[in-house]
């Protein structure tokens, strides 16, 4: 089946190009580690998933690229030409002259409705070329304009569409010391309006990936590109074909249904963290060995401990033993409870690695079967140069710390009134602001008590 990637904004349309940079590389090298038949099949999996092959043997993005000013554009564009292996389809782009300034509420109310004819015909059109549409993948971030406030509008017209097609959105969470100063209206904003039509919500903090660029990527001076990249491969580590436990020999057909199903078994909780190990600059690669018991240690402490990568981890934090009446409010431990997780393993090897220790009940919440939370992915083919790797998609308490910062900066805002008048002009009025503080209080009680 394939994924119909929707690129939103600036920051959606370069994290984009990054990732279908990264999927492409990883299917052209010869860095597999797997038999011939194995790798075969994983580059047409992949290709069949995120590109549609074109008459000048190119392959072309399955994408629609939306931004309300033209230069990221027809960057992207021409980057994606310039590499000679993969492109994007020239008609599948939607651009406008004057941006939305920052202001989510510009994005949604104004230029949505506006443009939504265009924007849907242009998706509708990607989505026919599609043998099986599997779903769509959207790229967004939350502290802007476009990417927010248009990108929470696209979502609803693609749930209203499209309304039996999977839906994922991918955002990326604002720096916490700002890039803009109302980005945390504009992600709340996002925020709760995802809730009500996406299927899960997959997030990127850019704190978290800007301090892997720092400690394991170790750059000195790190670019959004370089940030873009981490996230990229982050991604790739997940989308690229694996075998699902229960799908035969062949790699999984419905990849966003195989990740949603069982990640987001209840509707009040859709907000998917992502980690990825090991991560390194590409010329350590060649130094180093890692074997599964020290990559699934490592991950499964990432997990409890709430860490963004193996750099740092609190190995104090334990689970709580099973059957111990300590109250929940007794966390002070800071150990991360999780509703569901997939741990996804590529590489030389995989089938000896042993997932027991993540089928521990003490990890989970009580009214799930931990048999039925976890789910793990493999592949003998390695991705993107590293010999063995390890991701792990999981649905817990990741975000919700910086969920309720968030929350708690905006509340603030909003009750002395702050820039209020930036959104009223554009017709968000102070009741619809309230209903989406109810909304993600809602969450962040939910996710507090698991």
């Amino acid at each position: 089946m394939s994924i119909v990637t929707v690129q939103l904004g600036q920051c959606g349309n370069q994290i984009g190009h990054e990732v279908f940079s990264a999927l492409c590389s990883d299917i052209r090298g010869t860095h597999g580690l797997c038999s011939k038949k194995e790798n075969e099949s994983y580059q047409d999996s992949c290709k069949e998933r995120f590109f549609c092959e074109e008459e000048s043997g190119v392959p072309a993005a399955r994408a629609v690229l939306v931004d309300m000013e033209p230069k990221v554009i027809s960057q992207t564009l021409s980057m994606a030409a310039r590499s000679g292996h993969w492109k994007y389809n020239s008609h599948s782009h939607f651009c406008q002259k004057q941006g939305s300034g920052n202001n989510w509420a510009n994005g949604y109310s104004v230029h949505g409705p506006r443009h939504k004819e265009a924007i849907m015909n242009l998706v509708q059109k990607e989505a026919e070329k599609c043998d099986r549409l599997g779903g769509f993948f959207t790229i967004m971030s939350m502290a802007g304009g476009t990417g927010s406030g248009l990108g929470a509008f696209v979502t609803q017209c693609l749930r209203d569409a499209f309304p039996t097609s999977f839906l994922l959105n991918h955002v990326i969470w604002p720096y916490g010391t700002g890039e803009v100063i109302v980005q945390n209206y504009n992600s709340v904003l996002t925020l709760s309006h995802l809730y009500r039509s996406s299927d899960a919500l997959l997030v990127h903090e850019n704190d978290a990936i800007h301090k892997i660029c720092a400690q394991l990527m170790n750059i000195k001076q790190i670019s959004f590109r370089d940030v873009n990249q981490v996230i990229a491969h982050q991604l790739g580590s997940v989308f690229q074909p694996a075998h699902t436990a229960g799908g035969g020999s062949g790699y999984s057909r419905n990849p966003l249904g195989d990740l949603l199903e069982p990640l987001v078994p209840h509707p009040e909780f859709r907000m998917l963290g992502l980690r990825n190990i090991p991560q390194m600059p590409q010329s350590s690669l060649a130094f180093s060995t890692f074997s599964w018991p020290g990559l699934i240690k490592h991950l499964r402490q990432i997990l409890i401990a709430n860490a963004h990568m193996e750099e740092g981890i609190d190995w104090q934090v334990r689970p709580p033993h099973p059957g111990s009446s300590i109250p929940s409010t007794n966390k002070a431990l800071h150990f991360n409870t999780s509703i569901a997780n997939l741990v996804i393993l590529r590489g030389k090897d995989v089938h000896s690695a042993d997932l027991g220790s993540f089928q521990d009940p003490s990890l989970y919440t009580s009214w799930l079967n931990p048999q039925d939370a976890f789910n793990a992915w493999k592949t003998p083919r390695a991705f993107n140069k590293y010999e063995k790797s390890a991701a792990l998609v999981s649905n817990s308490q990741f975000l919700l710390k910086p969920l309720d910062s968030i929350v708690g900066k905006a509340w603030n805002m909003f009750a002395s009134k702050a820039y209020l008048y930036q959104y009223t002009k554009f017709g968000i009025q102070e009741e619809d602001f309230l209903d989406c503080f109810t909304t993600l209080e809602q969450v962040i009680s939910s996710y507090t008590n698991l």
